[in-house]
């Protein structure tokens, strides 16, 4: 009887023991089982609930297990048949069910349904206000890894917290793209302790592509100072002001600054200009001796600073992975020459790989598709001897794009687009395969297996140089090299004039390093991977991802 006194917690009573003793005499009676008999039970009872997901599996377990003989009253003469004497059994709703259990239920459920529980009954309102419920919905839903119990002690409590500020702003956190013209740009919004905080990412200072990305805070929210969430502008260098932020539609939000004097300086525009040019690009104005390069900064001061942080932003999303990637995509920092440095996304669309700018300038703005790299086109770089010579790598990559070219005007040249597809191929049955699996995104096929295979063992390096005469921002780059390929470039006049793609060698060094040779400007860029986390950012699919790519184009064309 062991079972009948642990679940019923009240020990056994008189009519325990006189069941007990009649039982007794029944051979066929449980109460012959012995002590490891019962432990069991009682286990498997404890465990049953323990991995129940709801009441509906509490009351089943306890009911499986329940027999005749485990049946007992409590103090109040009413029959518990098992369970705790705080409640029935057999539960016919949530309501009958302890307080500890619906706390514990009501934690599994997402923040945004909470409010219309509470709306049920008194009993629920009454338990929604404990505080393990929202604490557990502020680390699970928002990852915060603070010591929740001890903002409580300050009297900020997890609920406030969660109800009044990481709801209301969830839509804004992750990346997004300022509108600034053809500058663009890269904004973070995190949740950063008690605050949400909008980062403005910045390069390196040009050349050192390596470095790590530089933050700059645009504008915090918070409930510090009352129980209302307060928007803050940290634009400028006087200390947060204040600020509001307003969300346009989906996937869009505008920040206002409501005091821009505090962006202000004594010294007025001079000293503006000075302080953003040792922040932007680590020097002074007399250490930057090119003169076209001094105009393109007095340029960008000149527009970025007219918006005063006042400014709307797009969602941007982290391309997704695809097994058959060359290499994992994302963010990458890259040399633009006088320009200095910029933020590309790299992507890969079957057998294509893209790299477009996050952020840009006058000539080629933030949105285009900065590089277009063809992966059925690898190309075997000669000896370094042969490297050097510029000629000699214009030859290869010029005979390839003549051989692009034709191949893309043969479909309009047939007398169908089927029958030009066909021509394409060594084999139509090839050529139709690897056209199905461009458009589930994967790999190449068989016809163009030196195309990109994450699950394929690293290539032998291979020895790298630039060729003479190409002049690189950063001289310090590898001199080995896994793979190389086809590409075009896009240039422009300035204002995004007289845009056209021209050829050129995309040359993959590591897992977090590529290049690419600039064939007709002699140029050469090096990129390097952001190593930054940046989460709420990954798109949910790839047709999400491609459609913000072309709205990219969209906002800055």
């Amino acid at each position: 009887m062991a079972v009948c006194a642990r679940l019923c917690g009240v020990g056994q009573s008189r009519r325990c023991r006189r069941r007990q003793r009649n039982d007794q005499q029944d051979q066929g009676s449980d109460s012959d089982m012995d002590e490891e008999e019962e432990e069991r039970i009682v286990g498997q009872r404890r465990s049953d609930a323990g991995t129940a997901g709801g009441p509906g599996r509490v009351a089943a377990a306890a009911a499986a297990t329940a027999g005749p003989s485990d049946a007992c009253e409590d103090g109040s003469g009413h029959i518990n048949r098992g369970g705790s004497n705080r409640g029935p059994l057999h539960p016919e709703s949530l309501m009958e069910l302890p307080p500890e259990l619906l706390v514990e239920i009501f934690s599994l459920l997402p923040g945004t349904v909470l409010p219309n529980v509470a709306l049920v009954c008194k009993k629920f309102r009454q338990i929604l206000n404990t505080e393990t419920i929202w604490r557990r919905r502020c680390v699970e839903e928002f990852g915060m890894k603070e010591d929740l119990r001890k903002m409580e002690a300050g009297g900020v409590s997890s609920q406030d917290l969660y109800v009044k500020l990481l709801h209301p702003y969830r839509h804004i956190l992750g990346l997004w793209q300022p509108d600034i013209g053809p500058y663009g740009g890269l904004l973070n919004v995190v949740v950063d302790g008690l605050f949400i905080i909008g980062w403005m990412y910045l390069p390196p200072h040009d050349p050192r592509v390596e470095d790590p990305m530089r933050r700059r805070p645009l504008f915090r929210i918070h409930l510090m100072e009352s129980k209302k969430a307060t928007v803050e502008c940290m634009y400028g260098h006087k200390g947060p002001h204040k600020g509001d932020i307003q969300t346009v539609k989906k996937d869009e939000f505008s920040t206002k600054c409501n005091q821009t004097d505090h962006h202000r300086m004594p010294g007025g525009r001079q000293e503006e200009f000075r302080t953003w040019l040792e922040e932007e690009w680590g020097r002074t104005l007399e250490e930057i001796f090119h003169e076209h390069m001094q105009e393109l900064i007095l340029m960008k001061f000149i527009y970025t600073s007219q918006y005063d942080n006042c400014l709307t932003y797009r969602r941007i999303y982290l391309p997704p992975v695809m097994p058959s990637d060359l290499l994992q995509p994302g963010l990458f920092k890259g040399t633009y020459g006088s320009h200095g440095l910029e933020i590309v996304m790299l992507s890969f669309h079957g057998t294509s790989a893209r790299a477009t700018k996050l952020t840009g300038d006058p000539n080629v703005p933030a949105g285009q598709l900065t590089l277009d790299v063809d992966l059925s086109q690898p190309v075997d770089l000669p000896e370094l001897d042969k490297q050097r010579n510029i000629d000699e790598l214009s030859r290869i990559i010029l005979e390839i794009h003549g051989k692009v070219q034709r191949e893309a005007e043969q479909p309009a040249c047939g007398p169908s687009a089927n029958v030009g597809r066909a021509a394409e191929g060594a084999g139509g049955v090839e050529r139709a395969a690897e056209e199905a699996m461009e458009v589930d995104h994967g790999a190449c096929t068989d016809a163009c297996q030196s195309g990109p295979s994450s699950s394929s063992p690293p290539s032998e390096a291979k020895p790298f140089v630039l060729p003479l005469g190409v002049i690189a921002r950063n001289e310090v780059y590898p001199r080995t090299c896994r793979k190389s390929f086809y590409g075009t470039g896009l240039i422009a006049g300035h204002g995004f004039t007289s845009p056209e793609r021209t050829p050129g060698l995309f040359v993959l060094f590591d897992e977090d390093r590529f290049g690419f040779i600039w064939l007709e400007l002699k140029s050469f860029s090096l990129y390097s991977r952001l190593t930054d986390n940046l989460p709420h950012a990954h798109a949910p699919n790839m047709e999400r991802f491609e459609a913000m790519l072309c709205n990219m184009q969209s906002w800055t064309s």
